[in-house]
Order: C-alpha cells, then sequence, then structure tokens
C-alpha cells in the first residue's frame, strides 16, 4: 500500500481507502454483517489507513460497524463521516433556508450522535452531506463546524460535494473553511479536472474521490441485461436503457486498455490516483475479496502515459443520475 498527505490535515493516509455505504445495507441491497466485518479487517490487513462513512448508510449502521472493528484493531484509522441536511429536498433547493437545513442545534445533536456510533470523543473529519451553491455568501454552518472544531469535538472539516453542482465548493475552498473535499472523479465524471482538482492542489485542500467505478460499471462486469432488486439504488440509477448505454461505452473502453496489462478495475482506480491533487480513493468494499482485489491495485505501476490519454476521451457529459429517470 502506499500512502498520501491528505492535503493541510498533513495526515499520511492510504491511496486506496474503505468506502463504506454498502456495509449500511440501507441502498445496497441485503449484507451480512460478518461480510462487512471480514472486509474491514482485511482491507486493514492490505494497509488501509483511511475509512469513510455516513449517518445515511444504514442509519448509522456502517459507522457502528466500523466503531466495532477498529475496537479490535491497533493500527491508526482515520475515519471520515458525513451529517447531512435536516430533513428537505436532496440536494437542497437554491430556496431551502440553510438555518433550517444546518442550524447549529441540529449539527450538535448530529454530530454527537456520529460520535456515539463511532465511540469516540472526537470525529476525525466531519463532512457535511452535500450543499448547494445559494448559501456561498454567507456559509454559517461553516463556522458552526469551526466552533465544535475548537471544543474538540471535529478535527478536520470537509464537504462531499453535491452531484449536480461539485463546483459549489470551489468558493469555499477558496475561502479556508476546508480541510477536504470529497468529489465524484472517474473515467466518465472527469469535469473536476478543469478547475475543482487544481484550485485544490493549489490551496492544498485533501481530495477523497469517490465513485471510481461509476456504482460498479467502471468495474466491466455489468451486461446490457444486469437488473438489480428494487431495494438496491442501482436499480433507479441505470432505470430504463442506461444500462445498455454504459455498457456499449464501458466495451470501447475495453478496447483501448486490452493491451495494458490492467484489468478495468484497476485501470479505473489508476485513473483516479493519476491526478496529483487526489490524496484518496475510496472504493466501496463489502467482501474480503474486495477489499484484497481493490487495496492491491496501489502496488501497480502507474497507468503509462498512453493509457491515460486514451482513458481522457471517455469523458461522458451525461448530467446527473442519481434521481433516476
Amino acid at each position: 500500500m502506499q500512502y498520501r498527505t491528505l492535503g493541510r490535515t498533513e495526515q499520511r493516509v492510504s491511496e486506496i481507502g474503505f468506502g463504506a455505504w454498502a456495509i449500511g445495507e440501507s441502498a445496497w441491497g441485503s449484507q451480512k454483517e460478518s461480510d462487512s466485518i471480514d472486509a474491514l479487517h482485511k482491507a486493514i490487513d492490505m494497509g488501509v489507513t483511511f475509512i469513510d462513512t455516513a449517518q445515511g448508510y444504514g442509519d448509522g449502521k456502517s459507522e457502528r460497524l466500523i466503531a466495532q472493528v477498529l475496537k479490535e484493531r491497533r493500527e491508526k484509522i482515520m475515519v471520515a463521516t458525513k451529517t447531512p441536511p435536516a430533513p428537505g429536498p436532496w440536494p437542497p433547493s437554491p430556496y431551502c433556508d440553510m438555518s433550517d437545513r444546518y442550524s447549529e442545534a441540529y449539527l450538535r445533536h448530529n454530530i454527537e450522535e456520529r460520535l456515539r456510533n463511532l465511540d469516540t470523543d472526537c470525529i476525525d473529519l466531519l463532512q457535511l452531506h452535500t450543499w448547494t451553491r445559494a448559501w456561498n455568501k454567507n456559509p454559517k454552518p461553516f463556522e458552526i463546524l469551526k466552533k465544535l472544531q475548537r471544543e474538540g469535538k471535529i478535527r478536520y472539516i470537509g464537504i462531499s460535494t453535491p452531484e449536480q453542482d461539485q463546483n459549489a465548493v470551489i468558493d469555499l475552498m477558496r475561502a479556508g473553511y476546508l480541510d477536504t473535499v470529497q468529489v465524484i472523479y472517474n473515467i466518465f465524471e472527469q469535469e473536476p479536472a478543469a478547475e475543482l482538482l487544481p484550485v485544490a492542489r493549489e490551496l492544498n485542500v485533501g481530495v477523497i474521490v469517490r465513485v471510481v467505478f461509476d456504482e460498479g460499471a467502471l468495474t466491466g462486469k455489468f451486461s446490457k441485461t444486469t437488473v438489480f432488486p428494487n431495494n438496491d439504488f442501482r436499480s433507479r440509477y441505470f432505470a430504463d436503457d442506461r444500462m445498455e448505454r454504459t455498457v456499449n461505452r464501458v466495451e470501447k473502453i475495453k478496447t483501448d486498455i486490452k493491451d495494458s496489462g490492467f484489468t478495468m478495475p484497476q485501470a479505473a482506480i489508476k485513473f483516479a490516483l493519476a491526478h496529483n491533487a487526489v490524496s484518496t480513493v475510496i472504493t466501496g468494499i463489502r467482501t474480503v475479496e474486495q477489499a484484497q482485489a481493490n487495496t492491491a491495485v496501489s502496488d501497480l505501476p502507474d497507468l503509462p502515459a498512453e493509457t491515460l490519454a486514451k482513458l481522457r476521451t471517455h469523458a461522458w457529459l451525461r448530467g446527473v443520475w442519481y434521481a433516476g429517470k
């Protein structure tokens, strides 16, 4: 496992992190707790020192499983979690009042819940789970988080970009509110390379890459007839003709990398790691096999320049799919 510095936090973290959404079970279909626990242990055995979770991952279930596992480990693991806005539109509407969605009373209550679930006195990295550009001129929630930071409840402050407007966080970075940003960046979604990632690099803001496999599509394991159960959010993400369109594009990527020596999952991870702003890539992991395969990519050679150039041609401007069709 290779390690990188998480921006101005100056923390050294594994360049492959553990994405803990699926072990919360809420959106990815059924998941055995024993498989989740085994996967966490295996990832740590393989050198993972960064785990990302959230309240929304099984209403805290993912956090509680992580706390359970870390009680049995001696390694120093950095755990990042996320606080969502109070109930309302997701992502927040431009007409939402931030004092309704991220009030001080709400943030304090929610963060106390995060602390209990993670069984800790201080959260390593607290990220707001979404945002709206409408709040950028007076982002009071971050002033509240800085107050909680001074009180010793939070070590570092970050944000997970809103899917439909990832560049909304650039002004927040420039204003100095953020230690980290969590961003969607993959072979299909390359727009962050235009401005978001260079600004993060310039300001020494740590970058956590999520959705590196485009919810599994960029592993190359789906076919045009792949169907997900109703309790798996991907049944909506890949609704109607989306799976066929995606697979057609993935097949073209496979052609471009066939002589590179990299599998699709390996190429997908290495593509994200190739950008010098990226600190860690949090791959979704729910089994021992996935933990072993994903973490092993860190020790592979970098993508050759020729292969990286080919992958850059597969950027796909398709809009936002998370709301379904």
